[in-house]
């Protein structure tokens, strides 16, 4: 299975409720954090939520 490296570009301050408690759910919580999560479908429409927060890259396993 493919791994996501998600890390955290903006700042979630002036964002929803729900993309706070996204990015929380990702484990995101200073601006360059970075976390590695699985390709998976719950996690690409959490990455959807907050795109604009966050840069994506596919690493390998």
């Amino acid at each position: 299975m493919a791994k996501l490296r998600i890390t955290q570009i903006r700042s979630e301050i002036g964002g929803t409720r729900n993309q706070r408690e996204t990015l929380r759910t990702l484990g995101l919580r200073k601006i360059n954090a970075s976390t590695v999560r699985d390709d998976r479908p719950e996690v690409l429409g959490m990455i959807a939520t907050v795109t604009h927060l966050v840069r994506v890259e596919e690493v390998d396993s």
